[in-house]
């Protein structure tokens, strides 16, 4: 059973690999014996420690996907670096936050540019290697605002439930030919993003008494999840939506 599970000799490209939930799924597909490369617009040494403290290698690649023409140079450098890319993990995303009748058309292109072309472009690139290699795992991180609509974001709604729509259609085309298409959609995690609403006391006592398991998540609690689906134990799963949410969605 356990070698369904692990990632050794496997190199997977982890895009928001700085901190947060990308930086916990990097380190739990390293613990899984998968080598890593991280992307960033920041420093990633704290990621690549992390990785190398449990035997596996890392390479840092700087990489702002909100301009045109930057996932297509990923996916050319993350070869060059790794040689196979046996995984992608599309998890890089940014939010803005704003009364709807104030909401920029700047803030809007930036949002959709980084959360959803990105993730298009970076996976048809890589897809198309993978294709050539016959195998591979392609996860993108979506949300509860892949089912809901949220307050004051419109332009990562939308970018979100566009993520569940890519995966699924990526999957119907790629699942006959070796590679597994699939999403992680996290509930109310610990991060950065969610730092205004944590520091609202109405709004977070509210988010948690919604949670059955009664607790934001953590970057630690996706790493079962993406290790599951970037093994072989997931072969037969393609174009899912898997919630890490505490129950948030069965609420």
């Amino acid at each position: 059973m356990g070698e369904l599970f692990s990632l050794k000799g496997k190199t997977a490209l982890v895009t928001g690999a700085t901190r947060g939930l990308g930086q916990g799924m990097a380190v739990g597909l390293a613990e899984a014996g998968a080598n890593i490369i991280g992307t960033g617009t920041s420093d990633l040494s704290e990621t690549q420690a992390k990785v190398e403290a449990v035997g596996r290698t890392f390479h840092g690649l700087n990489k702002d996907l909100s301009r045109r023409g930057s996932a297509a140079e990923l996916a050319n450098e993350a070869v060059e670096r790794g040689g196979t890319i046996d995984i992608l993990v599309n998890n890089a995303g940014i939010i803005r936050r704003s009364d709807l009748e104030d909401f920029t058309d700047e803030d809007w292109y930036q949002v959709i540019d980084v959360n959803q072309h990105a993730v298009f472009q970076l996976s048809r690139e890589l897809g198309r290697h993978m294709l050539n290699n016959g195998s591979g795992k392609i996860i993108n991180v979506a949300s509860m605002l892949s089912f809901q609509g949220g307050l004051k974001v419109p332009a990562y709604t939308a970018s979100k439930h566009a993520v569940a729509g890519l995966t699924k259609s990526f999957a119907n085309e790629w699942s006959s030919k070796g590679i597994n298409v699939n999403a992680i959609a996290p509930g109310y995690m610990a991060t950065d993003n969610t730092a205004p609403i944590r520091e609202n006391k109405e709004r977070n006592a509210f988010i948690t008494s919604r949670i059955p398991q009664g607790r934001w998540g953590s970057p630690d609690d996706l790493k079962g999840a993406v290790v599951f689906l970037a093994s072989d134990a997931s072969n037969y799963v393609n174009g899912h939506v898997l919630c890490v949410d505490g129950g948030w969605m069965s609420s």
